[in-house]
């Protein structure tokens, strides 16, 4: 199961390019990512296969994971309106969508407050 890795890095050239040279000489993917400056530092989010493996990298590269979790990744249709759909089912169902961001071979991957009932309520026709 892919899982949402969470670190924060300094803000400054090579930090990101550390990371991910890490992660891909150990031969871990990195499948979706999304980062964003705050007070000096960044904060990267990044889905996983194998989140043991991506964590064991890290730690041996002195990058700190500070969170892991579960969320859902849907496949998605690459047109207008399809993140709003989704998104709406989800709310409408009372889960609260606290993470988004996109993944390869246009997969959505979305933290949720309780990911079962997302789960059963996104992928419902």
């Amino acid at each position: 199961m892919a899982k949402d890795l969470t670190v924060t890095l300094e803000d400054r050239p090579g930090t990101l390019a550390d990371m991910g040279e890490a992660l891909g000489k150990a031969g871990v993917n990195i499948e979706g990512v999304c980062g964003f400056p705050s007070q000096g530092k960044g904060i990267i989010h990044f889905l996983v296969d194998d989140a043991a493996a991506a964590r064991r990298v890290l730690e041996a590269a002195k990058i700190h994971v500070n969170d892991e979790r579960d969320v859902l990744v849907l496949n998605i249709a690459d047109r207008p309106g399809e993140f709003g759909r989704i998104c709406r089912k989800i709310a409408n169902a009372g889960v609260n969508i606290n993470l988004s961001y996109l993944a390869s071979n246009t997969r959505l991957v979305l933290g949720v407050d309780n990911l079962d009932k997302a789960r059963s309520v996104a992928q419902a026709k």
